[in-house]
């Protein structure tokens, strides 16, 4: 019953969901003498306004892919101020490590993009966050004709405050290779894909309506140095990912393994998917 994705008070502790959500949650619904139902909406919107305003910010990688800025010196590492949260300077700032081997998410990067894809491509240019824009060059592919390697440049100017700073559309969190924290994070979803799994068809089983994407892992995942302090169910807003929560339950954090489960992506993407239809 403590399985995240279950809906119990257990499961939704492993999941990072805050009590205050709950109460607010309750708070909302109200009362009634009659059985009713409240759309999963509500929940989760009280859930990210909790969140919101608490979670300190982070950046982590969850499937990398390699980029080599061939123009920064080997065995460097230069490490850039941060905040821990936009709204909160009170809490004050991290360090942010670059260095020339770095990993980048494999969505942000398409071989062949569409005009209005921001990220990166051959011969596009990017800013990584809280650092310099960076140039694709070019790609080191495997047998199969998918990137495996990016290889960059990276324009010092852009990290001079006292010069002139060049616009792109393009900004994506990264993760050092060498400074980096490898870890495991552990993407929770709806457990159904429908909004009522008990409405089936006649003969139907309810089971049918399982959401199959309702747990999804990247074992490879690369953090920033930072999170390596990060606290047993220390909730964090993963940058461009959403929430997450520090696992101290699994076999794998017992061991001493860092495990980040997540609470809720930053927007319903849900509601949007239900507009396509």
């Amino acid at each position: 019953w403590d399985d995240p994705r279950m809906p119990t008070i257990a499961g939704m502790r492993r999941r990072g969901v805050p009590a205050a959500a709950l109460r607010a949650f309750a708070e909302r619904v109200g009362v009634a003498k009659s059985a009713q139902n409240a759309e999963i909406e509500l929940l989760e919107f009280c859930i990210r306004e909790e969140l919101d305003g608490r979670a300190e910010r982070r950046m982590v990688v969850v499937d990398p892919l390699k980029v080599t800025i061939e123009n920064f010196p080997e065995e460097e590492v230069r490490w850039f101020e941060a905040p821990r949260h936009p709204q909160k300077p009170e809490l004050g700032t991290r360090r942010v490590a670059l260095s020339r081997e770095i990993v980048i998410e494999q969505g942000d990067f398409m071989l062949d993009p569409p005009k209005k894809f921001f990220r990166l491509g051959p011969g596009r240019e990017v800013r990584l966050r809280y650092g310099p824009i960076i140039k694709c060059e070019r790609v080191v592919t495997d047998e199969a004709g998918e990137p495996v390697e990016l290889v960059c440049t990276f324009d010092e100017d852009s990290l001079d405050a006292s010069k002139e700073q060049r616009k792109v559309k393009g900004v994506i969190h990264w993760a050092s290779t060498s400074a980096g924290v490898p870890c495991t994070v552990r993407s929770y979803d709806r457990l159904f894909a429908v909004p009522n799994p008990s409405e089936v068809p006649e003969g139907g089983d309810f089971k049918d309506n399982l959401n199959p994407d309702s747990l999804v892992v990247f074992e490879h995942a690369v953090a920033e140095p930072e999170v390596a302090q990060a606290k047993p169910t220390q909730s964090f807003q993963l940058e461009r990912l959403g929430y997450y929560v520090v696992d101290a339950e699994s076999p794998s954090a017992q061991q001493g393994k860092l495990v980040l489960n997540r609470t809720l992506g930053l927007r319903d993407s849900w509601a949007k998917e239900a507009k396509k239809d």
